[in-house]
């Protein structure tokens, strides 16, 4: 755990900054058009570039709670653990954390990554999650085009493991160091998909 503290990547250590975190993905949020507090955040990821720190922080965190799956996705282990309290940030209570094994991407800061929301519709691809996400949110709706002048990558996708049987299309929004993915179904939701 000696790696995990001077990395500054020890659970308590990255509940310390958790508000900092939080308070730059509302600035993107609000540069974004969206309107979130109303809608649940899901999970926050983290990421992390060496295996061994994987491993370490997978241990730490069960400590806050348990496994809820372990999943092949892009040829990599990816882990989710829900909460036994969930993490209190501003208006969100966020259930999960997901916690991915490091793949070929090195990362250049290690530690909070991304919070996912659910903006709920049944959206099976990115296509009906935009017109969603349009309807939503009109401000995001009027400046898709704008975004990259910004400084703000945008990434649609559709990530599914290999059990899944919930379409679970996203989209990523990423600056400065932080990013945000919308999509229709929650981590539990798709986890409990598997078993069907």
């Amino acid at each position: 755990m000696y790696k995990l503290e001077q990395k500054g990547l020890l659970p308590e250590q990255m509940l310390a900054v958790l508000p900092v975190f939080m308070a730059k993905i509302e600035r993107l949020a609000d540069l974004l058009g969206l309107a979130l507090a109303d809608y649940q955040a899901d999970h926050i990821a983290l990421r992390v570039n060496d295996w061994e720190t994987a491993e370490q922080l997978h241990q730490a965190w069960l400590a806050y709670g348990t496994e809820w799956s372990t999943n092949e996705i892009n040829g990599r282990p990816i882990v989710v653990i829900g909460f036994d309290q969930p993490l209190s940030c501003g208006p969100w209570q966020i259930e999960a954390l997901e916690l991915p094994y490091p793949g070929d991407k090195a990362y250049p800061q290690e530690g909070w990554e991304h919070v996912e929301f659910v903006i709920p519709s049944p959206a099976a691809d990115t296509e009906a999650l935009k017109i969603t996400l349009d309807e939503a949110f009109p401000q995001l709706a009027g400046q898709w085009d704008e975004l990259a002048g910004k400084g703000i990558k945008v990434k649609a996708s559709s990530p599914s493991g290999e059990k899944e049987r919930l379409s679970n299309p996203t989209y990523a929004f990423k600056h400065d160091g932080v990013c945000i993915k919308l999509h229709p179904h929650s981590l539990k939701a798709v986890i409990e998909s598997e078993g069907e």
